[in-house]
């Protein structure tokens, strides 16, 4: 089945409670503050796993998931893992193609473009010798991510390009992010 319009839903978006949304955080907005969360605990070596449920959204807590979502996260053999999962890395790629393919469709939809098919191809360059602390002239993190959408639609490449810079993960990676770190630390036994 198509993605288009189909009874006030384009691209598979209620574009009725869209714009709903939409005016109700015109009305209020505090409607939009929202926070997202996410446990992680250790396993072993590189291993470790999150467990997102919890967020709080829409001017109230939401309790709706009745399961968390587990992501697994590890590093390949070649990088003295046992490779249980994607790489923190790798997982940053997965949230900036899903955001930004988010974003594109979702705003596509409220502007009334229809979409039929969306695929992105992303890699990002990664010099290890920062992380490993060999070289303060390299970065630690990506040095530059490269994205390729085709998109099937009846909009020009410039409208569509348009709409995937509003993807909240594209302006995470775009721009600098306050991260605090607190630790507590605890004596072993």
């Amino acid at each position: 089945m198509s993605q288009t319009t189909m009874n006030g839903v384009i691209n598979g978006v209620d574009v009725e409670r869209l714009g709903q949304t939409i005016q109700a955080v015109q009305k209020d907005p505090g409607l939009a503050k929202s926070q997202f969360r996410a446990v992680n605990r250790w396993i072993h070596g590189g291993h470790n796993r999150s467990t997102i449920q919890g967020f709080y959204a829409a001017g109230q807590e939401d309790t709706s998931r009745t399961q968390p979502f587990v992501f697994d996260a590890d590093e390949p053999a070649v990088l003295l893992g046992q490779d249980k999962g994607a790489n923190p890395v790798e997982f940053v790629l997965h949230a900036l193609a899903a955001c930004v393919t988010t974003s594109l469709v979702y705003h596509a939809a409220a502007r009334g473009i229809t979409i039929e098919s969306v695929e992105s191809q992303l890699e990002g360059d990664l010099d290890l010798q920062g992380f490993l602390g060999l070289s303060d002239q390299v970065r630690r993190g990506y040095k530059e991510i490269r994205v390729e959408f085709k998109v099937k639609s009846n909009a020009s490449s410039e409208q569509l390009e348009e709409l995937t810079k509003l993807s909240p993960v594209y302006d995470i990676v775009s721009n600098p992010v306050p991260v605090s770190i607190a630790i507590t630390a605890e004596p072993t036994n």
